[in-house]
């Protein structure tokens, strides 16, 4: 446009200075006009190339003016959306905080109820404590009474059978055996006097044999025992020694008759008040040596075997060969063992019961009832 501009006053410029030289001048711009008609379609052309690229401007800018439009839409929208995903994230804080606070107050709401049962099951226990103890006071006290009639019961039980030993052997004393009987008896006794001192010294080695076992197994307590036991027998040797000095006229055993008459094993004997004086020693000497040894056991860690035990084998503690035979008194000292092992093993008091400086007996109707003794008269 511009180039167009300036050829137009290069023209009339032109047009000038022929008008000024006169008539050539003149043929010089008729010939000049007769392009100006060319110029002026040219001017219509440039006028509307103008018009064309005002349109285009317009265009152009309309049309970023609607991509500003647009653009500031789209920020609008993004900044709308981002005040809603803002706004969201805030909801969701605070929906967080408050599930926050609410599972403390939950888990607060737990601790306290926690604490409460805590405090509920420690109060139980209390109570139940204090009824355990208020339960063990009494079965404690009830057994003390148990205990206490059954001791009443059995010095009831001595009075009367020593009175009933009395008056036994009143009538002992006017039926006497005859002569020939009590030496008989005297004989029967020197015999059985010689074979116990015989059997004394066999059953030592076999003490012996069970005593390197016992150490073997390191049942100390056991073999303790034993050994005290032993020691009892070996003071038991010495007496049974000492029966070959015997007066045997000054003992009631070998004049009196017959008073009583016990049996075990379907068969039956008969012998006065000093051989049931020898039975009811050996079930109460078999009572307090088997107590001891089912104690051994227990504290050894050994199972429960009362037959196991040197002294159950042997069962002649207590026995110096007298008043009756060794197997009898061997069988009421078994009964004896058996029960009060029983009850040291089991630490209990079940069968038997301490009499004092460390004594312990078979309780009065049981010991009446292993004896099963009858009175002759």
């Amino acid at each position: 446009m511009r180039v167009r501009f300036l050829d137009r006053l290069v023209l009339a410029s032109a047009v000038g200075a022929l008008s000024m030289a006169g008539t050539g001048g003149v043929a010089l711009a008729q010939g000049h006009g007769h392009g100006n008609g060319q110029d002026q379609q040219q001017d219509k052309q440039d006028q509307k190339d103008q018009k064309d690229t005002k349109d285009q401007k317009k265009q152009k800018q309309q049309k970023k003016q609607k991509q500003t439009q647009q653009d500031k839409h789209h920020q609008q929208q993004q900044a709308q959306e981002a005040q809603q995903t803002t706004q969201r994230e805030r909801q969701q804080q605070h929906q967080v905080q408050i599930d926050a606070q609410q599972a403390r107050q939950r888990e607060m709401q737990r601790q306290h109820q926690a604490d409460i049962d805590a405090r509920q099951a420690r109060q139980r226990e209390l109570q139940q404590q204090h009824q355990a103890q208020i339960d063990a006071q009494q079965a404690a006290q009830q057994r003390r009474q148990e205990r206490l009639h059954q001791q009443q019961a059995d010095e009831a039980q001595r009075i009367h059978d020593q009175q009933a030993s009395d008056a036994q052997r009143q009538v002992n004393r006017r039926a006497r055996l005859s002569e020939a009987r009590q030496q008989q008896l005297i004989a029967e006794q020197q015999q059985r006097s010689t074979r116990y001192a015989v059997l004394l010294d066999e059953r030592s080695r076999e003490a012996e044999r069970l005593a390197a076992q016992l150490r073997s197994q390191k049942r100390m307590q056991q073999y303790r025992f034993q050994q005290l036991y032993l020691d009892r027998l070996r003071e038991q040797r010495l007496a049974v020694e000492q029966a070959r000095y015997y007066n045997y006229n000054q003992d009631p055993y070998f004049y009196e008759a017959p008073s009583y008459r016990y049996g075990y094993g379907g068969r039956y004997y008969e012998t006065n008040q000093s051989g049931a004086d020898l039975l009811r020693q050996s079930v109460n000497y078999g009572y307090q040596e088997g107590l001891q040894a089912g104690q051994a056991d227990r504290q050894d860690g050994w199972r429960a075997d009362y037959r196991n035990s040197y002294a159950y084998q042997d069962a002649n503690y207590g026995y110096n060969g007298f008043y009756v035979n060794q197997n009898d008194y061997n069988h009421y000292f078994r009964e004896g063992f058996q029960r009060g092992y029983e009850d040291g093993y089991n630490s209990r008091s079940q069968y038997g019961q301490n009499v004092g400086n460390g004594k312990y007996e078979l309780i009065a109707g049981l010991l009446s009832t292993l004896l099963n003794l009858t009175s002759l008269r």
